[in-house]
C-alpha cells in the first residue's frame, strides 16, 4: 500500500480501519504495507472486491472501475494514528 495507492482510509473504530487498495493486491501485501505506513502491528486483514457502479451522463452511460477494499484489524493495545499524525 504505497502512498500513491492510499487514496482513502476510513477509521472504523480505534482498532479497525478500511482502505482502498490496488485490485491485484494480496492480503499479505496489504498487511505489510499497513504495518510499515502506520508503524502498528496488524492482527488480520480481510479484503472485498467492490464492483464499479453504473453512471449516466445524459444519454451516455458507463461503469466506474472495480476496486478492492481492505479491512485491517489491529492487535490488542494498538490504535490507528490520527490523520494529522501521518
Amino acid at each position: 500500500m504505497s502512498h500513491r495507492k492510499r487514496a482513502w482510509i476510513k477509521k472504523i473504530t480505534n482498532a479497525r480501519c478500511a482502505s482502498k487498495v490496488a485490485v491485484d493486491a494480496k492480503q499479505d501485501a496489504s498487511q505489510s504495507g499497513c504495518q510499515k505506513l502506520f508503524k502498528v502491528k496488524v492482527a488480520e486483514v480481510r479484503t472485498a472486491n467492490m464492483e464499479g457502479k453504473l453512471r449516466r451522463r445524459g444519454k451516455f452511460s458507463g461503469y466506474r472501475s472495480d476496486w478492492k477494499k481492505a479491512y485491517v484489524k489491529l492487535k490488542a493495545g494498538e490504535k490507528v494514528p490520527e490523520f494529522a499524525e501521518i
